[in-house]
Parts: structure tokens; C-alpha cells; sequence
């Protein structure tokens, strides 16, 4: 009677739904966008991989299935993935939102977490990184190096998690450089080589000095160098492709929030936020999620700079996204207000300092 109070008081308090724990060895599945030798988005998700089996020894047993397209395949991977006996399950890029939620209904007693989307159920939680906090870095460093006062962005889809990246990066910009400007080119694509390549050229045509990008490969930061360039890695160091033009990278760290659902599945307190409409896990730069690495290529008084802003997201003190923060259309988004995470997530407008205008 006493472990049937406790179990009732704590989903009173926690309004989560919670689950039995699973037994040694716990098997975990991964679905991934791309190969791990992407060396950028994929890779980082491998190295989390592999911290969890070392962490963890003979507690779990992971696999991984690469190059899932997002749509249809995705689903048949999960559905495999669950049907092999797989009891929790990564699925670890944004397309793979409604798959994994609609994989999920069909295996009640598993536990899925997906990367970077919106959507939870019972079993279904959510885990993201504040990638936003990198990004304003990047653009600090960009606008103190820049000579031309061109910036070329690189983006992927016009999602809220995108675009976000990009405003942040544009207000880091305009924080040092007020002459500045960010001209984006949207490839449609989280990975594709040649048409990331094709994006940083035609960038550098258009006189734009430093490049960025939320695209996953290193092929922006190779083409960089070889036109004299500068650039920043996604995702993972990307340094030993282009030593020359990476200024420094942001670097994800996803075995801080495995590990959390990675335990909590081994101990039976795991649990989904969906009865709450929270995020599971949105962790940042103060968490250990998000760091920057080693800063080369530039003098010391600017490297100087961008640790101290680093320092301050870090601890905690500067929020990216302080108002007064003004879209580049003239409205006022926020005045001395911080934008909170729900405003980020319906983020569908560019600052002041982007060129043009979001595609439908």
C-alpha cells in the first residue's frame, strides 16, 4: 500500500507519464539522417554513441541504422528497430517528427525520444540543444573578422529551429559590427555536399567574406579555404578540413541528455513531458550541451572578445535573445523583454541585418 502511495504522489506532482524499469541489458536503437562520417550533425550523435557504451558497459546494447531518408523509410527503420526489441529509441533529425509518433502508437510499452521536433505523446519525449547560443558567438566572431562586411549564411529548411540560428547569429553580427549584413542562401537540404559547396561559391562571388552555415558536411568550410575565406564548423570540429579558414566550431554534446533517458529507462522513472506541453530536454552552453571549440585564425584582442561573450552564455548572465530585438522589417519583436521559448519556437520573421525574406 505504502509503494502504491508513492507511485500516486509522485505522478500527482510530476504530471508525467512513467514506465517500469527495463532490464539489463537495455537495447538502444538509433536512426540517423546520414553516415557518421558526415564529420559534422551525424558524427556527433555517433560520439554520443559511443560515450554511452562506455559509460554504461554491458547495461546496454546499442545499434544504429545511417542514411535514413526522412518520410516513409523513417518509419519502416523505427517499426524494425522496435520490432527487433529494441526498448528505447533516438531518432535523431527533425523529419523524423510523425514517424516516430506514429511508430510509437503502435509499441506503447517503448520509449522514444526524438531530436529536435515538437511533438510528444505518453512514450514519446523530445531532446534539443540550444544551438542559438553558439550561433550568436559565431556571429560575433564574424562581424570583428569580417573586411567586407558580407556575411553568407547557409541554411537548410525554413523551420523555427533554423531560423532562430540565424537571427541569433545576426544579432551577434550587429552587437560588434552595426555596418554588417547576413545574405542567406537556402539549400532545401540538411546534407549534400556539392550544393552546400555551390552555396559558399556563390556567396564568396557576391563579396562575402565569412561564411556560416546550418548545413551538416564540412564542404562550406573546405570551399572557404580554398577562396580565402573564413567559416565555422557545425555540429562537431571540423578544423582537420579546413585549418585555415574554421574559426572555431559548435559542438553538440547529445550523451548529456542520453545519458539522462538512457538511466531513468534503466531505473523505471522514465518519462515523456507530454502532459505538460514542455520540453524534455532543451539544454545549452551552461548545461555542458553546447561548446565552442579551440578559436584560431584570429588575433587575441578578438578572440579576447568572444570568450568573454562565450563566458557570459555560459554562466548563465546574457541571454541571446535580450530585446530590444527588431525584425528586419521594422516591427518591434521585443523591446527590453527576453524572448521566452515559446516565442522562439514560433520564430518566423528575420532581424534587422538579414537580407530578404523567409521562403514559404
Amino acid at each position: 500500500m505504502k509503494n502504491l502511495l508513492k507511485i500516486f504522489l509522485i505522478s500527482i506532482s510530476s504530471l508525467f507519464i512513467t514506465f517500469s524499469a527495463f532490464s539489463a541489458p537495455l537495447k538502444v536503437g538509433f536512426v540517423y539522417l546520414t553516415t557518421p562520417g558526415d564529420h559534422g550533425w551525424t558524427y556527433a550523435h555517433e560520439r554520443a554513441r559511443v560515450i554511452l557504451e562506455e559509460k554504461f558497459g554491458d547495461q546496454i546494447e546499442t545499434t544504429y541504422v545511417e542514411n535514413v531518408p526522412e518520410g516513409p523509410d523513417a518509419t519502416r527503420v523505427i517499426r524494425e528497430l522496435a520490432n527487433q526489441g529494441n526498448q528505447l529509441i533516438f531518432t535523431t533529425s527533425f523529419g523524423y517528427m510523425d514517424p516516430t509518433i506514429k511508430v510509437a502508437k503502435e509499441f506503447p510499452d517503448k520509449h522514444f525520444v526524438h531530436v529536435t521536433g515538437y511533438k510528444r505523446s505518453e512514450n514519446v519525449a523530445t531532446s534539443n540543444i540550444r544551438f542559438h547560443e553558439g550561433r550568436y558567438i559565431q556571429g560575433v566572431a564574424a562581424g570583428l573578422m569580417t573586411k567586407s562586411n558580407k556575411i553568407g549564411y547557409i541554411a537548410s529548411f525554413p523551420i523555427p529551429e533554423v531560423i532562430m540560428g540565424i537571427n541569433a547569429f545576426t544579432l551577434g553580427l550587429k552587437s560588434v559590427n552595426k555596418d554588417a549584413t547576413v545574405s542567406v542562401i537556402w539549400a532545401m537540404t540538411w546534407y549534400d555536399p556539392g550544393k552546400e559547396a555551390d552555396a559558399a561559391k556563390v556567396h564568396i562571388a557576391e563579396g562575402a567574406d565569412v561564411l556560416a552555415q546550418h548545413t551538416d558536411t564540412p564542404s562550406m568550410l573546405q570551399t572557404a579555404e580554398e577562396k580565402g575565406a573564413y567559416g565555422f564548423g557545425q555540429g562537431s570540429d571540423m578544423e582537420a578540413f579546413a585549418p585555415a579558414a574554421q574559426l572555431f566550431a559548435s559542438v553538440n554534446h547529445w550523451d548529456i541528455s542520453y545519458i539522462e533517458h538512457i538511466q531513468s529507462a534503466l531505473d523505471g522513472t522514465w518519462a515523456s513531458n507530454a502532459a505538460n506541453g514542455n520540453w524534455d530536454t532543451w539544454c545549452g552552453m551552461k548545461d555542458g550541451c553546447l561548446s565552442v571549440s579551440e578559436f584560431k585564425n584570429m588575433p587575441s584582442d578578438v578572440t579576447a572578445k568572444i570568450q568573454s561573450v562565450a563566458d557570459s552564455i555560459s554562466s548563465g548572465s546574457f541571454n541571446v535573445f535580450q530585446g530590444p530585438i527588431i525584425s528586419n522589417e521594422g516591427a518591434v519583436v521585443a523591446s527590453g523583454s527576453t524572448l521566452n521559448d515559446g516565442d522562439l519556437w514560433g520564430m518566423n520573421y528575420y532581424v534587422q541585418g538579414v537580407i530578404g525574406k523567409i521562403p514559404n
